[in-house]
């Protein structure tokens, strides 16, 4: 998938890339998310959105590697970080079972030089789908240490351009041993309740990112979060207090503290707004544009309410039953919304215009009438510049009739 034409995306090289994501449960019977990509770009707001039960939380738990992923693979600067292993498995398995019917045809032939030639491609696929497991095995386990010697170079390569001091050298390197790339990429939950631990305090929870690092000045620990309190709207105080002690927007602001203590350039943030009230959720929302105004983030945004993506995002993927069926920047997804889907939860959106919500009509999808894909899939297409949709060549022409 390529960007929109936005000025404020990098158009070069993505910050997170997600290629096939495949995450199944139940021993692969329940697909939760099946074959998903998409980039986000450094300092980007990409808006997932979606209905209950869709694949989007799983999406993002995925990707900070909360689970080991099912198949595709998942790029952060660069460098992958969860590879999903079943892909190589599977294919072995393809291959086997594919050779074997061709032998058993070769046999009754009795060509003994075609069953040959067929083992020993057999062979060599194998080898290869072995030797690509053992390095998405090894990518996986060492992301960390392989990302630290890429930045050490790095920094070595300033110091022999003379872009570095001894010094500024020094520093760079005595933080490169606290680091950790995944740390980069950050959480907010979506139930500002349950995602905080009753039994720790204010402080512990915001600095607990920060002891598993390996930091230990309890003095730097404490001006820490005394300075990330006061940036999400919370006085310096509220540290020694536990969860119970605050609102249900005010956890969430804790819940963003512990976030960006880490200092990250990715955040997740998995509906931060779902359960506040409407007032706070203006404010939550005002807070995290800041915040990512002023630290430069990048932030993949799931949601389920349309009218917050909208205000809040700079491009819009729409998920539909594990798979993203549009995506386009959040004015040409509302001004040309294309998949059957996309206008349905458009057109459930509601305003406060009581003469407009009289006579709203409601669009229902029904997959099985909206599209025939008895002959042929669908597939993510660019039917505009930075617009894509997943559909099949008639639906193509069609959508492509349709924005002219």
């Amino acid at each position: 998938m390529q960007v929109t034409n936005s000025d404020n995306i990098e158009k070069k090289e993505p910050l997170l890339k997600v290629e096939h994501l495949r995450q199944y449960f139940d021993g692969g019977k329940f697909h939760a998310v099946d074959d998903v990509s998409f980039n986000v770009y450094k300092g980007e707001v990409l808006g997932l959105v979606g209905e209950s039960g869709c694949g989007k939380t799983t999406t993002g738990r995925s990707i900070i590697k909360l689970y080991n992923i099912t198949g595709g693979n998942i790029y952060f600067k660069g460098q992958r970080i969860n590879a999903g292993l079943q892909d190589y498995v599977d294919a072995m398995a393809k291959a086997k079972k594919e050779a074997k019917i061709k032998i058993l045809e070769y046999k009754k032939a009795s060509d003994s030089e075609s069953i040959k030639l067929v083992k020993d491609e057999l062979k060599h696929k194998i080898a290869e789908q072995k030797e690509l497991l053992k390095q998405a095995v090894a990518d996986t386990k060492n992301c960390e240490a392989i990302w630290k010697d890429r930045r050490h170079a790095e920094i070595e390569e300033k110091i022999a351009a003379g872009k570095l001091s001894n010094d500024e050298k020094e520093k760079a390197l005595h933080n490169l041993k606290y680091e950790k790339l995944i740390t980069k990429i950050q959480m907010i939950f979506q139930d500002p309740v349950t995602s905080l631990d009753p039994r720790m305090t204010v402080r512990e929870i915001i600095a607990e990112g920060l002891r598993i690092q390996g930091v230990k000045d309890e003095n730097f620990i404490s001006e820490k979060v005394s300075e990330v309190l006061r940036t999400v709207g919370l006085v310096p105080e509220y540290a020694d207090r536990y969860p119970h002690e605050f609102s249900g927007g005010q956890r969430q602001r804790i819940g963003i503290a512990r976030a960006i203590i880490m200092n990250p350039e990715l955040i997740i943030a998995d509906e931060p707004v779902s359960a506040l009230d409407v007032s706070i959720k203006a404010q939550v929302i005002n807070l995290l544009n800041d915040l990512r105004k002023n630290m430069g983030l990048t932030l993949l945004f799931i949601a389920h309410d349309l009218s917050v993506v909208k205000y809040f995002s700079d491009r819009i993927a729409v998920m539909y039953f594990g798979k993203i069926v549009e995506l386009a920047s959040s004015e040409e997804l509302f001004a040309h919304p294309l998949h059957p889907y996309t206008k349905s939860l458009l057109s459930a959106i509601p305003l406060p215009d009581p003469n407009y919500e009289k006579h709203r009509v409601r669009i229902v999808y029904q997959p099985g009438i909206d599209h025939d894909y008895s002959k042929e899939g669908p597939s993510m297409r660019e039917v505009l510049p930075g617009h894509f949709v997943s559909c099949n060549t008639a639906e193509y022409e069609k959508y492509r009739r349709e924005v002219q």
